[in-house]
């Protein structure tokens, strides 16, 4: 991707909706909006809030309809994703401002959404461990990595990885000095205190919890994915016997 002028202004939008992941939409919004020369807005369905999946309360700048043609589509995840997988408006929104945009940027589930607009097919792409098998469902080849980059799309997995794919992401828009600049503005070092952020390193026991949590969940997207498989065309069997590993969050047991 070519590096944008200094002077060209990017128009960054965010899609916003019900039980989306807030920290899919805030984490890259945090390092995308401290870009020079940029404006960053969301989009949704409705101007009414609307509440992530722990009930943070968000409301949208604009509708979609009324959204510019974007440089930058970023399309969060979230166990609100799956009722969107079959709305035409929301999905038609994204086809449109993909097929104009010099980056499209997935976090986590989002990658679903994508897939379910018909942006994966024949992409390299990663998601949430949780729904990482179903990336074939949409024409895809599924890469085991925090970031992957295919041309325009850059799609990260689990949640907190949509900081890291923002920060390639203003790299390639900005240059590599901007993208260190922003991440030393916000101290991004991170240490965590245990290491069990992902399914490799964590515990077996808290390996074996989450996936029970997450489960009735997995096997509904599983079930979305192949109708929308069947939509596209795109035959496929899901990658592996199911999640790869263990990222979602335990403590919403609504899973």
């Amino acid at each position: 991707m070519p590096l944008a002028a200094p002077d060209t202004r990017l128009r960054i939008g965010s899609l916003l909706y019900e039980g989306l992941d807030q920290i899919d939409l805030t984490g890259p919004y945090e390092i995308l909006s401290r870009l020079p020369n940029t404006t960053c807005r969301t989009y949704g369905t409705t101007l009414e809030p609307v509440r992530d999946v722990n009930g943070l309360r968000l409301a949208a700048d604009e509708l979609i309809e009324d959204a510019p043609q974007l440089d930058v589509l970023q399309v969060p995840g979230g166990f609100g994703q799956e009722a969107l997988m079959e709305d035409e408006r929301v999905l038609s929104w994204l086809r449109s401002q993909a097929a104009g945009a010099t980056a499209v940027l997935s976090v986590c589930t989002g990658a679903l959404l994508c897939g379910a607009a018909g942006l994966l097919r024949g992409r390299r792409a990663t998601t949430h461990w949780a729904a990482h098998h179903l990336l074939p469902f949409f024409g895809a080849t599924p890469v085991d990595e925090r970031v992957v980059v295919d041309g325009t799309l850059y799609s990260s997995s689990g949640v907190t990885a949509g900081i890291d794919g923002a920060l390639l992401l203003a790299a390639e828009l900005r240059g590599a000095k901007a993208a260190q600049r922003i991440q030393l503005a916000v101290e991004y070092a991170p240490e965590p205190p245990f290491d069990a952020g992902t399914p490799r390193t964590a515990p077996a026991d808290v390996l074996a919890e989450v996936r029970a949590v997450v489960a009735a969940r997995t096997v509904q997207r599983e079930l979305t994915a192949r109708r929308v498989a069947a939509r596209l065309g795109v035959t496929a069997a899901p990658a592996g016997d199911g999640p790869r590993d263990a990222r979602e969050d335990p403590r919403d047991a609504r899973a």
